[in-house]
């Protein structure tokens, strides 16, 4: 039988991400840049990171693009999206790569390393729970050398402009279904997508006996976060202080998300 993954064009499947990432996002890539100015301010030119609930890498491919002499320890549960970044880094010796839970509280017992000077993660976190969420923020805490930082950029909300806030949810909404009309690609159809390549159609099958099946109309699409979970950059913020963080601060943010900084 033919090995696929040495067949497959992974860098296709990093760019598909991204296109379809930024019809939700289109400021992602000043997150990015945001995100690692920060590590570098902090953390120097040579950081060992680690790049949590990584997806396909792709904090990790523009970590080690701006510094090339950072290390990536890459961590994530889903198989497909940890099948594009191990074959899009798959020559690469400055990555490593972590398959665990993160709602295992276990979790840090498999890292290969620790402690690290940054921990990073984005669009990723928003999926657990409250609850789910102080233990992990507890968790990173604790795998962070002391004065290391630790950066979230996720969905996050402030209240403090309602009538602003509506009129650019409306304007973005409106951006969106032009874009889709052009035939830009979003969350379901990324996943049909993977569903049908044969590289990946096995790890799909188990990423959606693991979480959901985003081809499915119900499904809990990205840039939806349920009732349960927390959405204010104040809620954030007073967690990380509670976890253990000595500074927690906003760095960037955009109408629906924001870039949190916190220094062990």
């Amino acid at each position: 039988m033919t090995d696929t993954s040495l067949t497959t064009d992974w860098q296709a499947w990093q760019t598909s991400w991204d296109r379809q990432q930024e019809w939700y996002m289109p400021d992602r890539e000043e997150r990015f840049r945001v995100m690692l100015e920060v590590v570098e301010a902090v953390a120097g030119p040579e950081p060992v990171v680690l790049d949590l609930a990584c997806g396909p890498g792709s904090i990790t491919a523009r970590l080690l693009e701006r510094l090339p002499g950072a290390r990536s320890t890459a961590l994530d549960l889903d198989p497909v999206l940890l099948s594009v970044a191990q074959g899009t880094f798959r020559d690469e010796h400055r990555v490593e790569f972590v398959t665990a839970d993160l709602t295992d509280p276990n979790w840090p017992d498999a890292l290969p390393r620790r402690p690290y000077d940054a921990v990073v993660t984005a669009t990723a976190l928003h999926w657990l729970t409250a609850d789910a969420l102080r233990v992990v923020y507890g968790q990173v805490a604790e795998v962070l050398r002391e004065g290391g930082v630790f950066l979230n950029a996720d969905h996050m909300r402030d209240d403090e402009a309602p009538r602003l806030n509506a009129a650019l949810e409306t304007h973005h909404a409106a951006r969106k279904e032009r874009e889709l009309g052009a035939g830009a690609q979003d969350w379901r159809a990324w996943w049909t997508g993977v569903a049908q390549d044969p590289a990946l159609a096995e790890q799909a099958r188990r990423r959606f006996d693991l979480f959901d099946d985003p081809r499915q109309p119900k499904s809990g699409g990205e840039g939806q976060i349920r009732e349960d979970r927390p959405v204010t950059t104040a809620w954030h913020l007073d967690a990380l202080r509670e976890a253990g963080f000595g500074e927690a601060r906003r760095v960037w943010c955009s109408s629906s998300d924001a870039v949190l900084a916190a220094l062990r």
